[in-house]
């Protein structure tokens, strides 16, 4: 059973729509930028990959807001724009038959900071009744569900980094086992706030090359000082085949495999030499059914930090051999920062309009090539591509590999 993708949604630092997105990928142009959501004074780090111009009362009702997290206005906003790309109408499908599952990896962050100052400045009896289903990284499937009446399969999936691969990749299961015809894929994530950065900060996982903003993630370059935070959404509309014909949609491209492994190694570092990517890579073309000579492009996770980005590509050149010096390899995270859990699905939107278009994004801001790190990453200018097969890596603290594979839809 094959399944196709009908629709797509996505805010990201570089593009609140598909179209705008796209268009910012193409032309490499960077969303990160010095921070205005707080107050930086006191923070090492004051750059990432905000949602500059995003209006949430396009999407919500104001009197809706001081009820929803941001994370989950994001993946509200983001649906939206998937159901209105793919031409469901919703009055004309089994509502009962359309699930949605989304990738988080912090979900409510925002609310707990907020709501634990309540506490702790103003006592218990100020923490709001709305704290807990504002939080649960869960809530933003569900305000999805019931804002548009969506009763099948439900679930959030949290597995860092790789969560919205994870998502995407539990869907085409879903969906090849029939318990759904339709699954809103994806994933949300509004981590810049002062809590994670302070994080992420003290690990020292943050670049603080601060000066520059547009210029501060550099995947693959020997000079990348770490990882750019960035915050947004993606929604991927998945349909059978069976049902997106019957209905006459526009088919985007083949959802075509899904691979996950775990590193067993370490909380933060990949396992060195990246065998546990190069199995997951492996997995999602044997359930793709691609040979090694099929893959044309890889959406790398890309994260512009040391270890990662020698690890990948370790691993493309194990799984690859020869072949890795064919290979586009392009991390997008080098123009929207890292959104974490919702990082993979903005990568698998990219991946899709690839396909559509014939056009592979850049990697911007590689100057200098690192001995380590010597493959093709497409640097700072979009290429042309006819292509037949992709796969996009996303890998999680914890040691979570979850990799994705896509190729042009032909009609059988």
């Amino acid at each position: 059973m094959k399944i196709v993708i009908t629709g797509l949604g996505v805010l990201a630092p570089n593009g609140l729509s598909v179209p705008s997105f796209w268009d910012a990928m193409c032309s490499g142009k960077s969303g990160i930028d010095t921070i205005t959501g707080f107050d930086i004074t006191d923070f090492p780090i004051t750059i990432a990959g905000e949602l500059t111009g995003f209006d949430p009362e396009n999407y919500v009702e104001r009197r809706e807001m001081r009820k929803l997290d941001r994370f989950s206005i994001l993946a509200l906003a983001a649906a939206h724009e998937a159901i209105q790309h793919s031409g469901l109408n919703l009055d004309s499908i089994n509502l009962e038959r359309v699930g949605v599952i989304l990738g988080t990896g912090v979900g409510g962050i925002q609310t707990l900071e907020e709501q634990h100052l309540a506490l702790t400045t103003r006592g218990p009896r100020r923490v709001s009744p709305h704290f807990v289903p504002k939080m649960i990284a869960n809530i933003a499937a569900g305000q999805i569900a019931i804002k548009y009446g969506f009763q099948g399969p439900n679930q959030t999936v949290t597995s860092a980094c790789a969560s919205a691969n994870d998502a995407i990749g539990f869907s085409l299961r879903l969906l090849r086992a029939g318990d759904a015809d339709i699954i809103f894929a994806g994933g949300s994530e509004a981590s810049v706030s002062p809590l994670p950065m302070a994080g992420f900060a003290k690990m020292k996982a943050l670049t603080q090359k601060n000066d520059v903003p547009s210029e501060a993630s550099r995947p693959f370059d020997l000079d990348r000082k770490g990882f750019v935070m960035g915050e947004g959404a993606g929604f991927l509309v998945l349909e059978t085949e069976e049902h997106a014909e019957k209905r006459n949609a526009v088919i985007l491209a083949e959802l075509a495999g899904y691979g996950a492994t775990d590193d067993a190694f370490h909380v933060t570092q990949p396992v060195k030499g990246g065998t546990g990517a190069v199995n997951a890579m492996k997995l999602a073309m044997n359930d793709g059914k691609f040979n090694l000579e099929d893959i044309q492009y890889i959406n790398a996770h890309g994260t512009s930090t040391y270890y990662n980005d020698k690890n990948e590509t370790s691993a493309i050149r194990t799984l690859f051999g020869s072949q890795a010096d064919t290979i586009k390899v392009s991390s997008t995270k080098s123009m929207t920062g890292h959104l974490l859990g919702a990082s993979g699905a903005i990568e698998a939107i990219a991946c899709v309009k690839a396909i559509e278009s014939g056009r592979i994004p850049p990697t911007i801001n590689y100057t200098t090539p690192d001995p380590e790190c010597d493959l093709d990453y497409v640097p700072n200018q979009s290429e042309k591509l006819s292509i037949t097969g992709i796969l996009s890596n996303s890998f999680g603290f914890g040691g979570h590999n979850a990799v994705l594979s896509f190729r042009p839809w032909e009609k059988n």
